[in-house]
């Protein structure tokens, strides 16, 4: 898929919304996310990680958990133009090397406690690193 057509992908989801205040998840514990929530977080996050350098067509890599925050790093790396690369949080740092030298993506989003093994392999392909 090119930049655009990426770009346009978070279009696509959320500019045919009539109403944007209607929930759209709630979480086990009750949080309550709208959609306007989603776009605004969304939003957010698309500027940081522009700011960190991903350019529409960059591949932002993600070895995270499953969460409300992943959902929202996926929808701000389509909003930016970017390619989402979810990373499963069970690959070892062997598996991880290879899928980052393959994939070679601008940053790396991850847990805290990954990030030095991370930080490492993100080196050998230029890639930034965020926890």
């Amino acid at each position: 898929m090119n930049a655009a057509a990426n770009a346009n992908l978070f279009s696509r989801l959320f500019d045919g919304l009539a109403d944007t205040s209607r929930l759209a998840i709630e979480t086990s514990d009750g949080t309550r996310i709208s959609y306007a929530d989603l776009i605004a977080q969304s939003g957010r996050v698309a500027n940081v990680i522009v700011s960190r350098g991903v350019k529409p067509g960059d591949r932002v890599a993600a070895q995270t958990e499953k969460s409300v925050e992943a959902l929202v790093l996926y929808l701000a790396t389509v909003r930016a133009g970017a390619v989402f690369l979810p990373l499963n949080t069970a690959y070892t740092l062997n598996e991880l090397e290879y899928f980052i030298g393959d994939a070679e993506p601008s940053l790396i989003v991850c847990d805290p406690s990954n990030a030095d093994g991370i930080s490492k392999l993100a080196a050998k392909s230029g890639a930034k690193v965020e926890t």
